[in-house]
């Protein structure tokens, strides 16, 4: 009897599902209307703010900054690296992350990262890499999946895919994380460059996490 209960459960929860899905009146895409991944080892939805009123209130909403520092970053960030929008970047998110094929790193600063940042990342600080010693990089590089052959030998294979982010198109953190990544020889085609950053996954309203709380 408990065995032919588990269908007719079954459907009942899918239903329901499926009712909450067309509540949705802001889908990523049109077929779309989330995705799940895994965030400090819990899953998690990640949506669009389904208020078509909200507005960004916060640091966000400057368009200008001053240049240098703070200029328009290329879209070809290193010969090699490919760009990703929003898109690429969820599948990425729900596909490659939950299965440990790929990580998600937010290169700003500590303090950035704590705040505020995208569901699934893991923060390693573009100064860490950019000044790291080979033998930092080693240690980063192991964390991230690269063995050391017998002969001392760095390999990559096993390695895994990176989607690298910071604060927006004039930021220039992701590139210098990147070229400090290429210049201790992490595989450039196993790197992805999401330009558009926080600034614009915060524009499409799409869900964030805070790992600290700032008090008042």
């Amino acid at each position: 009897m408990k065995k032919l209960l588990i269908i007719p459960i079954f459907i009942s929860l899918l239903l329901a599902q499926n009712a909450k899905d067309k509540d949705l009146v802001v889908k990523i895409t049109e077929k779309i209307p989330y995705i799940t991944t895994i965030n400090s080892g819990k899953k998690i939805i990640v949506k669009r703010i389904q208020d078509t009123n909200n507005r960004l209130t916060d640091d966000y909403t400057k368009t200008s900054r001053p240049c240098p520092p703070f200029c328009i970053q290329p879209t070809n960030v290193a010969d090699g690296v490919k760009n990703i929008g929003e898109l690429e970047l969820l599948s990425f998110m729900q596909n490659e992350v939950p299965k440990g094929k790929g990580v998600v790193i937010d290169a700003r600063l500590k303090n950035w990262f704590e705040i505020e940042t995208i569901p699934s990342s893991i923060n390693i600080p573009f100064p860490v890499i950019q000044n790291a010693s080979r033998e930092k990089a080693k240690k980063i590089f192991k964390l991230l999946g690269m063995k050391v052959k017998p002969n001392g030998d760095w390999d990559f294979s096993k390695a895994r895919k990176l989607a690298i982010f910071c604060n927006g198109m004039w930021c220039g953190q992701s590139k210098h994380f990147i070229n400090g990544m290429i210049a201790h020889g992490y595989p450039k085609d196993k790197m992805l460059y999401y330009r558009g950053g926080f600034q614009s996954w915060k524009l499409l309203g799409l869900t964030t996490v805070v790992h600290k709380e700032i008090k008042k």
